[in-house]
């Protein structure tokens, strides 16, 4: 029992140490020709906004009027599928997020294991699910940022 604890004990204060050191880094602010003007960010934390490439240059939602060209869809329906696309990107990477937390999780069963079977393979078959989840949010996300490209 006080084995055990101690190894708990030290692998937290090995994980707090790793952890608080990458999280003590601090980045710049990524501004470049992409970013249509840096006082409208379009990103909050990694997920886009719902309202991105919907904005102006004074940092207000256009309306849907706005986005009406001769020829092509109107306007309103090119402002919905903008937001919709928006959305399900971020739906998107919250579940590739939750892929790599299944695999750290699944990972943590399978090295606790201690020798018993039934907990390795099930371990095994977290890890296996959660890596077939995130190829398919990986693909997925892939053929929304393709189909956001036409609008």
């Amino acid at each position: 029992m006080i084995k055990t604890a101690r190894s708990w004990m030290t692998g937290f204060l090995l994980a707090s140490v790793i952890g608080g050191s990458l999280l003590a880094v601090a980045l710049p602010a990524r501004v470049d020709a992409s970013t249509p003007n840096p006082k409208c960010p379009d990103t909050v934390l990694t997920f886009p906004t719902w309202y991105r490439k919907l904005q102006g240059p004074d940092c207000e939602i256009k309306s849907p009027s706005k986005f009406n060209s001769p020829g092509k869809q109107d306007g309103l329906s090119i402002f919905v599928w903008k937001i919709v696309l928006n959305v399900l990107e971020i739906a998107l990477q919250i579940v590739g997020y939750l892929a790599v937390g299944f695999i750290i999780y699944g990972g943590f069963k399978y090295i606790t294991g201690a020798g018993a079977p039934d907990k390795i393979v099930a371990g095994r078959k977290i890890i296996l699910n959660a890596v077939i989840g995130l190829v398919i949010s990986i693909f997925s996300i892939a053929i929304v940022n393709l189909a956001g490209r036409g609008f």
